[in-house]
């Protein structure tokens, strides 16, 4: 053979080499991709559901969720989160465009579930547990989410409002009382007998079970160097201050959507927010001094015994005490009675999770719910420092079942679209309470506004 010929012979070979190669690894590659491919199908037959939320804090919570349901139901939930403040309007918009993913399910203020309902974007929910009771949530998240006598949604997690102190200052004046005890017994001088408290209206402990007591113990505290005040609160805000006329000032009944149930100016009000506007003779808080957040960082600096802050206090004061900006023991407690006649109740504000009318995995989303809310639900503190409405979630936890004693007899957000300025308003009375206006004439000219804005709707 020759030369050229070998040279031809070995090139045919190594070509023919090559391609056997190239064409083992084109094979391989069409099997790979042939087998991702029987994956995807295999995947995409998945029942799937879009669950939108806006607070990131939930973002761990909602993952683990998704992916331990998925797991045991054989099915996939995409949480997704929307950086936006209007989620129910962008959530409609979505479900309207065809070309659009839309949600499943979306979490929602309780105050939205009328205009969510009405609008189709909230469906009345089908617990497939029966997980709408009493031996799964309290009364106040079951009255939260429910719309004309239908349970438009489930209770997700709450924010209400509660007694802060602290607890070496109480245990310093409980000690106190007993030092004026003991020589007021001994019959010494007639002023030791004046400075033993009357401790009808405060427990055990030294936590004050009315207003009353709250006076009582800021009277005869006999306060360390450091202490700058027995208690300070953000007065403008409605929200931390709603529990002294709460158990009166009814708007809209107890789920908040019965335009008949409108019962503002009463005696009992009226009494409690006098009792209110006594409160700044005593406690000297100049309106628009004192944010919650000021409140709270006075109280880590250890200057105020008592604050009133919302339900996520607890993780802050852990923070706090971990980062060791916080030297004391604390405690949380539901907020005083008025008096020993007139109850207090706070506002609470129930995020909820419903499910769009509109989805075609309502009963997916509907398990999913039920699972989210409560079956996982002891998850949702640890993770995000959020309390779930569950009654399941608090695992015996003293200062949770503190909570959620404070939230089963809170009162949540009206429903009724007509009253939407209802906060701006209530704000404007108390401010002016405050500072000292007629109470009678206030409450009168607030009852007359709401009417009318009902009846005008």
């Amino acid at each position: 053979m020759h030369i050229k010929g070998r040279l031809f012979a070995i090139l045919l070979t190594v070509v023919m080499a090559s391609g056997a190669i190239l064409g083992g690894k084109q094979e391989i590659q069409f099997r790979e991709k042939e087998s991702q491919a029987e994956e995807t199908v295999w995947t995409s037959k998945k029942e799937t559901i879009y669950v939108w939320y806006e607070d990131a804090d939930l973002e761990s919570y909602l993952s683990s969720a998704a992916v331990s349901f998925g797991e045991q139901e054989g099915v996939r939930v995409i949480p997704v989160h929307k950086t936006t403040t209007e989620l129910l309007q962008e959530a409609y918009e979505a479900t309207m465009d065809p070309e659009k993913q839309k949600p499943d399910a979306l979490v929602i203020n309780n105050d939205e579930l009328a205009k969510a309902y009405l609008s189709g974007m909230a469906d009345e929910a089908v617990s497939p547990s029966g997980l709408f009771a009493e031996a799964w949530f309290p009364k106040s998240a079951l009255s939260a989410v429910t719309y004309h006598g239908k349970k438009v949604a489930y209770p997700f997690y709450y924010e209400t409002t509660l007694l802060v102190y602290n607890k070496d200052y109480l245990d310093m004046w409980v000690r106190q009382q007993a030092d004026r005890q003991a020589i007021a017994a001994l019959g010494l001088t007639e002023e030791d007998e004046e400075a033993v408290t009357d401790t009808t209206y405060v427990g055990e402990d030294g936590v004050p079970m009315t207003v009353e007591g709250l006076l009582q113990f800021a009277d005869t505290f006999d306060a360390p160097e450091g202490v700058e005040g027995v208690m300070k609160w953000d007065v403008e805000d409605i929200f931390y201050n709603y529990w002294i006329v709460g158990e009166y000032l009814i708007v809209g009944g107890e789920s908040g959507d019965d335009s008949d149930d409108v019962n503002i100016y009463n005696e009992e009000t009226m009494a409690c927010l006098q009792t209110y506007q006594a409160l700044n003779q005593f406690f000297f808080i100049e309106a628009g001094s004192m944010t919650s957040e000021s409140a709270l960082q006075d109280f880590i600096e250890g200057k105020l015994v008592f604050t009133i802050g919302t339900t996520d206090v607890l993780k802050k004061l852990e923070k706090a005490t971990e980062d060791g900006e916080f030297d004391y023991e604390y405690g949380v407690a539901v907020l005083p009675d008025v008096s020993d006649t007139l109850k207090s109740r706070t506002l609470s504000v129930t995020k909820a999770l419903a499910i769009n009318g509109f989805s075609e995995h309502k009963e997916l989303a509907n398990r999913f719910a039920e699972y989210v809310t409560c079956k996982h639900a002891a998850d949702l503190y640890p993770k995000t420092g959020k309390m779930a409405a569950s009654l399941t979630a608090s695992r015996g936890d003293a200062l949770l079942s503190i909570c959620e004693q404070q939230y089963a007899k809170s009162v949540s957000l009206p429903k009724m679209m007509e009253i939407g300025n209802l906060w701006l308003q209530l704000e404007a009375v108390f401010s002016k309470a405050w500072n000292g206006e007629e109470i009678l004439p206030l409450l009168q000219e607030l009852e007359k506004q709401i009417s009318t804005q009902i009846t005008e709707e």
